[in-house]
Order: C-alpha cells, then structure tokens, then sequence
C-alpha cells in the first residue's frame, strides 16, 4: 500500500521547502562576486540584522502560514479530502494563475504601499523587513509577524479563494510565488535568468525599493509592475557594472534627488 500525501498538505508545505531549496542554492551562488548587485562585503555590514534573527524569523512566519494553510483547506474542503479533482481545461488553468497573480499584485502594492506611508506602521512593522538594505534570498520573507500575516498570508488566500483554483493547483501556484519572491530577493544578476526576462518586476527592480533614494517607489510585487505605473511610483533605472566587480541598480537621473 503506497502512502499518500493530500493536496492539501502538499499545497501547505511545499511552497516551504521550495523556499528553502530555491534559495540554498542562492547562498552558494552569492560567492560568486560577478554576478551581485551588492558586494559581500556591503551584505556584511550595511544590514541591520544578523542572518540568525532572519531565519527565525522567517521560519515563524512559514509556520503561521501554514496554520492559515490548513484552516483554509479544511474551511474549503469537502471534509475528507477524498474526492476526485476535475480535470481543467489549460485555458482554465491559465486563467486561474493570471486571476491569481493580479490578486496577489493589488492586494500586496496597496498594503505594502501604505505601510510605507504610515509612519507608524513603517516604524513598528515595516522597518523590521527593510534592515536588509542588501537583500539576500533567504531573507526574502522576513518580515514582522503580523506583516507577514496581512501581506503574503492574507493575500494567498484571497488569490486562492477570488481565483477559483484547487487546492491540487494552489501547490504550483504558490511554489512559484516562492519562487519569485526569492528570485526578487536574491541580490544577484544571473545570466540566463528568465525571470529577468519576462518580468519588468525582477531583483534589480526590487532592490531598488530597498535603497533608501528607492523607499518611496517600486512597491509592486511579486509579478508585474502595474500598479507602480498606473499610480506614479515606477523608479526607472538603469543596471550598470561596478569597478570593483558586478551590477548596480541606479536609478535614472533625476529620481534620486527626488
């Protein structure tokens, strides 16, 4: 007898490991000084927090994530988790990801947006995510709980739940949200990176938003940059080479003095 594992539960914790994986091979590859947006040794000593307190904090946002994983399935579910899936159409199914994607991009700009706008909760709950002045990819989810609850929780399953998918689609769905979320993260400019590729909304273009010039623009994430150009806070830059070895997300002349 083969044992198996639910939808459901693969949906709550394979976006974890995904996580974990994804961005293990960005720690070895952050060695490679080339290919970074920030040198190590600005990683070292330009962030304000110790890459300890990130894991921890990272792993305690993954676990109420998946205790909101686990009610949502159950409150969702037919009960057993017996039942058959319907089989969905690729039209279907494309649908779904592009519903799910744009959800997932409102629902994050507007909160994030305004979390930057109000002083109080920049100071209180925001700040803790931007002391990775240099983001590296496993401290792509580090966040204050209750960030992390609002924004990323709170949206997945509004992208779930308004876009109809199953909980067997929510597994790919959300793997690759991890996945982008950590690509956006991870500090490095890797040729042949076909995020860079098909999304405006990549690394250089968040690591934007992490300089202190860049704090007021490029809230979208973690696909598209449409809600930056519809409200005016699309930062345009230009990727340039370091001296001393690498890229530098710059902004183009004129916003940095904004």
């Amino acid at each position: 007898m083969g044992f198996a594992i639910s939808d459901e539960l693969l949906g709550t914790f394979a976006p974890i490991v995904v996580y974990w994986v994804y961005s293990g091979m960005y720690a070895f590859l952050g060695s490679f000084e080339n290919y970074r947006l920030h040198s190590k040794k600005d990683e070292d000593d330009k962030n304000l927090v110790s890459k300890g307190t990130v894991i921890k904090g990272v792993l305690l946002q993954q676990t109420i994530q998946a205790i909101v994983a686990i009610i949502l399935f159950k409150v969702t579910g037919d009960g057993d988790g017996t039942a058959a899936v319907p089989q969905s159409s690729f039209i279907v199914l494309a649908g779904q990801f592009i519903t799910a994607m744009l959800v997932l991009d409102t629902w994050q700009y507007f909160m994030h947006r305004y979390m930057h706008h109000s002083k109080f909760l920049y100071k209180h709950i925001h700040s803790q995510h931007h002391r990775l002045v240099v983001p590296y990819a496993f401290g792509a989810l580090y966040n204050h709980p209750l960030e992390g609850l609002l924004l990323d929780t709170i949206g997945g399953a509004l992208s779930f739940l308004l876009s109809g998918m199953s909980p067997r689609v929510s597994i790919f769905f959300f793997s690759f949200a991890t996945i982008k979320t950590v690509d956006d993260h991870c500090g490095l400019w890797l040729p042949g990176n076909l995020f860079h590729v098909f999304f405006q909304n990549n690394t250089a273009y968040h690591d934007v938003h992490h300089q202190l010039y860049g704090s007021k623009y490029n809230f979208s994430q973690p696909f598209f940059v449409l809600w930056d150009r519809i409200l005016g806070t699309y930062m345009p830059y230009s990727l340039e080479t370091r001296e001393a070895g690498g890229f530098e997300a710059r902004p183009t002349k004129g916003y940095k003095d904004d």
